[in-house]
């Protein structure tokens, strides 16, 4: 029973979610729970439950005798990974990406400088493992396994930076590369010059090069960045 009302409960957000973030649901819209609880045919604490994550999103807010509202966008928890995928998913994908690459470009360099003067041996080692599944996976279009070690290699330098700040950020990176690949961004196969770029970085993580680390990544966001022009602006 509970397993079949967590279903109905992530059916409800996976209609509603993108719905708000893409507009369906202009900011000031109220929903009303009774017509929602109809619509898709779930009881009122299942609703209740999606309502409380849409909440939590700072998308919408409930109140008593008003119903819920839904927020203005500088409301919304822009960091959170399910927004942002909600988000990748409507019409304004193109203007999201950019905005979350800018994020990467002022970020991850800063995070691979610090990661070349505090990462510990582990995690030079696991960054250099994954920077060797990318390779592995860079050609015969394997753009699954490759992103899995693609995020796996962000997580691991923005942890290593000791900032835990950046190191909150892992998921929302995760999110990005994700939308990268399911969005076609990528074509068949990563761009072999950053699949180089990340085995360098690595390198120069592991060589304790805080300069070249950032350089590096630097490049690699750079490239993100100009990657997105496949895209609608």
């Amino acid at each position: 029973m509970e397993n079949q009302r967590q279903g109905l409960h992530a059916k409800v957000l996976a209609s509603l979610g993108p719905a708000i973030t893409g507009g369906d649901y202009p900011p000031g819209s109220v929903l009303r729970t009774d017509e929602l609880e109809q619509r898709f045919e779930v009881s009122r604490t299942v609703m209740r439950e999606a309502i409380r994550v849409l909440e939590s999103m700072h998308l919408v807010q409930s109140r008593r005798r008003v119903g819920v509202t839904v927020l203005p966008t500088e409301s919304w928890d822009v960091f959170d990974p399910q927004v942002i995928t909600w988000r990748l998913q409507g019409a304004d994908r193109g203007r999201q990406l950019r905005s979350l690459t800018i994020l990467r470009c002022a970020v991850e360099p800063a995070a691979a400088r610090l990661a070349a003067q505090y990462a510990t041996p582990e995690e030079c080692a696991e960054l250099t493992e994954q920077a060797m599944g990318m390779v592995a996976t860079s050609r015969g279009q394997q753009l699954d396994g490759y992103l899995v070690h693609d995020i796996a290699f962000h997580r691991v330098v923005l942890r290593a930076s000791r900032n835990e700040m950046f190191a909150r950020l892992g998921d929302v990176v995760a999110a990005v590369l994700t939308g990268r690949t399911e969005h076609d961004v990528m074509f068949t196969d990563p761009d072999p010059a950053a699949v180089t770029l990340h085995v360098q970085v690595a390198e120069a993580v592991r060589t304790r090069d805080p300069e070249r680390a950032e350089q590096l990544t630097k490049e690699i966001t750079v490239g993100a960045m100009a990657e997105l022009d496949v895209l609608a602006p």
